[in-house]
């Protein structure tokens, strides 16, 4: 192993868990690997914090990103954990679930600054990331995958004619999202109608609640129908 210095960027139970880990490792091994915790200022006594083997502090919980003028957690701060890697000397970082867990950009800044990313490549986050995309390589190498559109819906006529295609229910999926959010199940040609309303309403909230989950501006996004 090439790292002995672990940057834990998250907080709460998967911090936890990552310590746990991290010292179950520790004893395993002949050089020391020590936990290091990035909390912000309202986690500053938090269990995690106490029960790493040291800490470094990302300052206030949030921070406007002068990209999109969106309030978000500092832990998607690049700028700020940039700073929080070189001053803490890591050499590896864990991000687990959530936060910055799902942007590739992290993963290139690790790769630049000589910090292991413990997890996938940048690439391989960009590509699953992207629903259509994944389904699309799932495909390829025969992973069996529902019934789907087989690419973008991008209009409300598409989506109907897909769904008369695969038959009903069908479910309504953002392209990109987490959690659920991005989901929405019409029964039959009605129910589409009545969810969606006058304004596509159901395919706006599927926008929105993906964007949500990442915590990106609300911005229009194809989405893919699937039975």
């Amino acid at each position: 192993m090439d790292f002995s210095r672990i940057a834990i960027v998250n907080r709460g139970e998967a911090a936890m868990r990552a310590i746990h880990a991290i010292r179950e490792l520790a004893l395993e091994l002949p050089a020391d690997v020590r936990s290091i915790a990035l909390y912000t200022d309202p986690d500053e006594q938090a269990m995690f914090v106490r029960e790493a083997d040291e800490r470094y502090g990302l300052g206030a919980a949030t921070f406007v990103d002068t990209g999109d003028d969106q309030v978000k957690s500092s832990y998607l701060d690049l700028d700020r954990l940039e700073q929080a890697l070189l001053r803490t000397k890591a050499d590896a970082a864990w991000v687990g679930w959530g936060f910055i867990a799902e942007q590739a950009a992290f993963a290139e800044l690790c790769e630049r600054l000589g910090v292991c990313f413990i997890g996938p490549t940048a690439e391989a986050m960009r590509r699953a990331g992207d629903k259509i995309t994944a389904k699309r390589i799932a495909d390829a190498v025969g992973v069996p995958v529902a019934p789907w559109s087989g690419g973008a819906v991008s209009t409300i006529e598409a989506a109907h004619r897909e769904a008369a295609r695969l038959g009903y229910p069908v479910m309504i999926k953002a392209s990109a999202g987490g959690g659920g959010r991005g989901i929405r199940r019409p029964d039959d040609c009605g129910g589409a109608a009545r969810r969606r309303g006058s304004d596509g309403d159901g395919g706006r909230r599927c926008r929105s609640g993906a964007c949500r989950a990442l915590g990106l501006s609300d911005h229009p996004a194809p989405s893919d129908t699937r039975r």
